[in-house]
């Protein structure tokens, strides 16, 4: 009878060491989670306040959490790579498709409020990518 009991009570050892090593995972999952997200918000208020004293329309906070996480996402993505440049030079154009395409002085603020996304989310690639758009021709195109 003894061992018959001594039996039992290693299953409810064995048991308790299992809930307890679940548990302990389930823990440092949720804070782990919980960090990234408290840092994706920091990182968005950030971005948020810098768009607001250069004057540029804010999106919403939750958004900026949500898409650029805590690393940039694609935007930080080798942003001075030709292929996102090339892309970009594109899209600053006239919008006519094929032979009629043409490039057009774009306004100075549109290319530096991604220098704005990188100077938050991945300050190591700024540099390179001002270089990049120094060459881009621009005014002051856009009215208040």
């Amino acid at each position: 009878m003894s061992t018959r009991m001594a039996s039992q009570h290693k299953w409810i050892y064995v048991g308790a060491i299992v809930l307890l090593v679940a548990m302990v995972v389930v823990g440092l999952l949720t804070f782990t989670q919980q960090h990234a997200t408290n840092e994706s918000f920091r990182k968005a208020d950030e971005l948020i306040s810098k768009l607001q004293a250069d004057g540029y329309p804010t999106p919403d906070r939750e958004q900026v959490a949500r898409t650029l996480g805590t690393d940039g996402g694609a935007v930080c993505e080798d942003p001075a790579s030709s292929l996102k440049t090339g892309l970009q030079r594109v899209q600053m154009s006239n919008g006519a498709a094929g032979p009629g395409q043409r490039p057009v002085i774009v306004a100075a603020r549109t290319v530096q409020a991604e220098a704005l996304v990188l100077s938050v989310y991945c300050p190591d690639q700024l540099d390179d990518y001002q270089e990049k758009i120094e060459d881009i021709k621009t005014d002051d195109t856009v009215r208040n």
